[in-house]
């Protein structure tokens, strides 16, 4: 297949991908649309989360795309009617990140039956974490020394975690193909990062 015709039908499929998902497909498929522009698309993940906030049920819907330059995060959530909208309403943000800034990709993998893995084997779960820097987590805790009988203030000591973006996909709740999506698209981002001069 050539690469106009690989781009195209990798544009279609994150389009029905986005259509299945069944969340505002309209209004997701044009913020993504929208910030994709005219690049190519190497890779997508769109996963939906439903959350329950007290005795609301409120869905969300992330749709990860990597071009060759950029790799692009939208998100959209529902808004049940409040004092700044007498109707429902929905909010979607998109951001694109040069391929150069993410500095960290994370995919942590559980699998059952460990002892028994073969390689292939589809993990249960994972989950992705990817940072380039816009939030950063802070954890900090007093600083010790080794004598228990020690009183003085010894400062602080911590770590710094980027942590723009942490999705979890499961088997039992997104089903297999969303995690071999998720997967793929993890390896493929890498991949690119890996390429890409910073």
């Amino acid at each position: 297949m050539d690469g106009m015709a690989k781009t195209s039908t990798t544009t279609q499929g994150l389009r029905a991908a986005i259509e299945r998902s069944g969340y505002y497909p309209a209004l997701v498929a044009e913020a993504v649309e929208a910030a994709v522009g005219g690049e190519p698309i190497r890779s997508y993940l769109v996963h939906q989360e439903t959350t329950f906030d007290q005795n609301e049920v409120r869905r969300h819907v992330t749709v990860l795309v990597l071009t060759g330059n950029r790799f692009i995060v939208s998100h959209t959530d529902e808004q049940a009617a409040d004092d700044t909208s007498p109707t429902p309403y929905a909010t979607t943000s998109t951001e694109s990140v040069k391929l150069g800034r993410i500095s960290s990709i994370v995919v942590s993998r559980v699998v059952a039956n460990p002892e028994k893995y073969k390689p292939g084997t589809l993990p249960r779960e994972i989950v992705l974490t990817i940072g380039w820097g816009a939030v950063s987590r802070l954890d900090l805790e007093p600083a010790a020394c080794g004598d228990p009988n020690c009183e003085a203030d010894h400062g602080y000591t911590g770590s710094s975690t980027a942590d723009d973006l942490s999705l979890r996909v499961s088997e039992a709740g997104d089903g297999p193909e969303t995690v071999r999506q998720a997967l793929a698209f993890a390896q493929a981002l890498s991949e690119a990062t890996a390429d890409s001069p910073h």
